[in-house]
């Protein structure tokens, strides 16, 4: 399930790096869950119709954020902390809330990202991880990888886990951006990933996002 909420305008100045309180803000939704700790089967995107002021954010008009889950009970436990406790963060509360359609899938589907960077990450011998980026083919390997064991965790048979990953290389505006959660520097990659697998499987690719920390505002797709 998609929900699309609508928020009022911003009370304070909304720091650039915000991820951190929208991802507070679904966890104080859903209350203590296994989301926490283990793999996001969700994702959310960004806020959308924000402007630069001063060093920060403003959302003069308030704001769209989308979130998705493969889980329906999740998204319906999430309204209802969200009917009791609708603040998000610096003054912005949710006051509208609709559910997304879904796209008609086939077996084939280019998704965008939505407002958001991909995270493909590739853990080096010491331990370390390194950032694979769009124009990097090795990218496209750990992106299928973790969209398998993705749909395994969410116990979908072995035919609908055969999928295929790669980022559309032919796309004249794809670029880098680096995001910062807590201090910490993620560089991700804002370039459509084109996904091949069944109907099924790209529909739960649409609602859990592409690559590594969706639960904290990476890979969300449109």
């Amino acid at each position: 399930m998609r929900l699309q909420l609508h928020l009022s305008p911003n009370t304070q100045p909304v720091p650039y790096d915000h991820l951190h309180n929208l991802t507070g803000a679904i966890h104080k939704w859903l209350g203590p869950n296994e989301q926490h700790d283990g793999q996001s089967l969700y994702s959310f995107g960004w806020l959308r119709g924000g402007e630069s002021s001063r060093g920060a954010l403003r959302f003069p008009q308030g704001a769209s954020w989308t979130i998705s889950f493969h889980d329906v009970q999740r998204a319906k436990q999430l309204l209802g902390g969200l009917l009791e406790e609708p603040l998000v963060m610096f003054g912005m509360v949710v006051i509208e809330v609709r559910e997304v359609a879904p796209p008609r899938f086939g077996d084939f589907y280019q998704f965008y990202t939505d407002g958001s960077s991909i995270l493909a990450r590739q853990k080096r011998a010491d331990g370390s991880r390194a950032y694979l980026l769009w124009d990097d083919p090795t990218a496209d390997e750990v992106l299928t990888t973790s969209l398998q064991r993705k749909l395994a965790l969410a116990g979908f048979d072995a035919n609908q886990q055969q999928v295929r990953v790669r980022f559309d290389r032919d796309y004249a505006l794809a670029r880098t951006r680096k995001s910062t959660i807590k201090g910490v520097h993620h560089r991700g990659s804002e370039c459509p990933v084109i996904v091949e697998g069944s109907p099924e499987a790209l529909h739960f690719t649409w609602l859990v996002g592409m690559g590594d920390l969706t639960g904290s505002g990476f890979g969300a797709l449109r």
